[in-house]
């Protein structure tokens, strides 16, 4: 039996097991043996790895394969607050979703990513690089972002939204067949959706096109968020509107901009049209009425379809059952209800198989 001992790990740090864990639960493995075995310098006998694979829940085709899915840039809020578990179900949740729009490329065909990165290092600003976005994709210098999900998609950036921990934002990454994905948390407010979005297409942008050098010294996170400020706040047409900006004027100007009212007055103090006393005052106001945790005005955002849409193909149109697809795909049954299963999906994608 071919067995990938990455797979291995994947497999048993995916059902939330430690080496030790594993190990207690299968008759004839020691932890030690389990250690050097996942660290490629060890083997197990053929009974011992049959009964890990049965164990764990996953198909045996699934340890042969080679998933990686290099996923960088995760966005969370008080990181150090994570517990390992959580991390790990986080980072193996976004390898397994790439995994998934992987395996429908085989059947189905995704938009084509159409566009175009932008290098910092060659003089280029977050600020400049946000503009350029903004008419790549036809916005009006003077409009806010509008159906932003079907924006990103109808681009080549296929959007999941995955019902996790409060912690975790979103993260984006290509997959190991080269599609851009960003998988953001499904439970958060609408703004924050939006923010999440596109703080996660600065990093496509800027960061994930592989033929850049960026420097260590370089604060990714930090350019991404000034690259989503003016990609949903344009500086030059937002500004005149923050001058001696009042609590009053944040519900109008969160309808207009779709975006939150703590992002606005962040927005007024970074463009110098409020003094650092002003922006101490008006984030006081939002805590004292509640605001920083539950804002007013729930702003629009549309569902993203692309992944939805593919995997309600492989049911309906190409008339897999779950099982079936969990079998096609090398997974266990529970990963695919856990991902796909729900009742979005309405966009158009050719089947090419």
């Amino acid at each position: 039996m071919e067995i990938n001992y990455k797979q291995l790990i994947f497999a048993r740090e995916y059902r939330k097991l430690s080496q030790t864990e594993l190990a207690s639960q299968i008759n004839g493995l020691s932890q030690s043996n389990l250690s050097k075995y996942e660290k490629g310098v060890g083997s197990l006998s053929e009974e011992i790895i049959k009964k890990i694979i049965e164990h764990l829940g996953f198909p045996e085709k699934f340890f042969s394969k080679k998933i990686s899915n290099k996923v960088e840039n995760a966005h969370y809020r008080k990181r150090a607050t994570i517990t390992k578990s959580d991390r790990l179900d986080i980072e193996y949740s976004n390898k397994v979703i790439g995994y998934l729009i992987d395996q429908m490329a085989n059947a189905l065909e995704w938009p084509e990513y159409s566009l175009k990165s932008v290098d910092l290092e060659e003089g280029h600003t977050p600020h400049s690089a946000a503009q350029f976005t903004r008419r790549q994709f036809g916005i009006s210098p003077d409009e806010p972002v509008k159906n932003i999900n079907n924006l990103l998609e109808s681009h080549g950036i296929i959007v999941v939204e995955f019902d996790t921990i409060e912690k975790f934002d979103g993260v984006s990454f290509i997959s190991d067949y080269g599609y851009p994905v960003i998988v953001i948390n499904k439970s958060f407010s609408n703004d924050r959706k939006r923010f999440t979005l596109a703080h996660e297409l600065g990093h496509l942008i800027l960061h994930l096109d592989g033929s850049f050098i960026i420097s260590e010294f370089r604060d990714k996170e930090l350019e991404a968020n000034k690259f989503a400020s003016e990609f949903l706040m344009p500086a030059e047409h937002i500004k005149s509107s923050l001058q001696n900006l009042k609590l009053s004027y944040l519900s109008e100007l969160k309808r207009f901009w779709l975006t939150s009212m703590a992002s606005i007055v962040r927005r007024a103090k970074d463009l110098g049209a409020i003094t650092s006393d002003k922006y101490t005052y008006l984030n006081i106001e939002l805590s004292r009425k509640g605001y920083k945790k539950n804002e007013p005005i729930e702003v629009y955002i549309d569902d993203p379809q692309l992944f939805i849409t593919g995997y309600n193909m492989h049911k309906l149109q190409l008339e897999y059952s779950d099982e079936e697809l969990a079998d096609a795909f090398g997974l266990p049954l529970d990963i695919i209800k856990r991902y796909c299963v729900t009742d979005r999906g309405n966009t158009k994608l050719r089947v090419v198989v």
